[in-house]
């Protein structure tokens, strides 16, 4: 403070007003709440506004939610963070921000909740798959070990309504739901659910890529159920897995979707995932946790099966017969095709 009250004197006796000179200084702080900042350098973090005890060094690239700007006499402004802790108010050292994002030619991280993409309350038909198929068929002792609603189902169904007065058409609405003994609130929520944000807009890249497999880790022993993609109450098959992991990141694939994996021809999300050229393809030597693990179907180029990388080798997964941690490569299926990285 010495020294800048020189550096002003000496600049008002050439005619610059020390107003000036403090406005110029206060160029370089943040003197307002600015949400969020990215660090653009390393930075420490200090547990007071004095800054006599050290938190954490923190590197370029991490994110924080500022709640206010302080000023302690004698120090240059400070950032305190929502977690308590203060840092520089230098625009040098951090940078205000609308938060963490993937470059605009991927997917972008949705920082509200995302929305059931489809039909909620849909009619289940021949050749549906999923949970509301997998409890029909339960329900009507037509499982058969593959969750598909087929002839059979179809022609219990048919029978089941003439006996109690439903319109006769093989398919389940809402009415034959309830009447099987289903509530009408599941008729509805089974379709509407999407995993929660797991990761705010001032958390970073390792911080969504921890909702992801948070998410996943919900359905851990689960049973492995043909397109199916809903709460962790239920099982899932592969890729249905991975889009309530990608949900619960804040990654929306649609029109892939959740819902529309139990329809006819979308068993196969893992097809359509990777097809697409919203996520950055990576080299398998270059695989991190939280990337996306494609597979070849033996013998073919035909992707057939995804997993999510957790590093170290293994990868969370939907696989029969269960939801589980498996090495990236076994005996089942060790024909990687290659890998997606969501976050970026």
């Amino acid at each position: 403070m010495k020294k800048l009250g020189l550096l002003i004197l000496a600049l008002t006796s050439l005619g610059l007003g020390s107003n000036t000179v403090v406005a110029q200084a206060n160029t370089k702080y943040y003197t307002a709440n600015p949400g969020i900042i990215r660090t653009k350098k390393t930075v420490v973090y200090y547990q007071n506004a004095a800054k006599t005890k050290k938190a954490a060094t923190i590197k370029a690239n991490h994110y924080a939610k500022i709640i206010k700007v302080v000023t302690v006499k004698g120090h240059a402004p400070l950032l305190k963070t929502n977690t308590g802790k203060y840092v520089t108010a230098n625009k040098a050292f951090v940078a205000k921000t609308a938060g963490y994002q993937n470059p605009k030619k991927y997917y972008q991280v949705n920082y509200t909740q995302i929305k059931p993409y489809g039909k909620v309350g849909y009619t289940v038909k021949r050749n549906y798959e999923g949970i509301k198929t997998w409890k029909i068929m339960k329900r009507l002792g037509t499982a058969n070990g593959y969750n598909k609603y087929n002839t059979a189902t179809y022609y219990t169904v048919r029978s089941f309504q003439k006996k109690h007065h439903l319109k006769v058409t093989g398919n389940v609405d809402e009415k034959t739901w309830v009447k099987l003994g289903f509530s009408k609130s599941s008729w509805t929520s089974i379709d509407r659910y999407v995993a929660p944000l797991g990761a705010h807009a001032w958390n970073g890249r390792q911080d969504h890529i921890e909702a992801m497999i948070k998410q996943a880790y919900k359905y851990m022993g689960n049973p492995y159920l043909v397109g199916s993609s809903t709460s962790p109450a239920y099982g899932t098959d592969c890729s249905g897995l991975v889009m309530q992991a990608l949900y619960a990141g804040g990654i929306n694939p649609a029109p892939i979707s959740s819902i529309h994996h139990a329809y006819p021809g979308n068993e196969w999300n893992s097809r359509n995932l990777w097809a697409s050229k919203k996520f950055k393809h990576v080299a398998y030597s270059h695989k991190k946790r939280g990337d996306l693990v494609f597979y070849y179907q033996p013998g073919t180029h035909t992707i057939w099966h995804v997993a999510l990388y957790l590093g170290k080798g293994k990868v969370i997964e939907s696989w029969p017969p269960r939801i589980m941690v498996q090495p990236i490569k076994n005996g089942q299926r060790s024909n990687v095709a290659g890998i997606a990285r969501v976050f970026n």
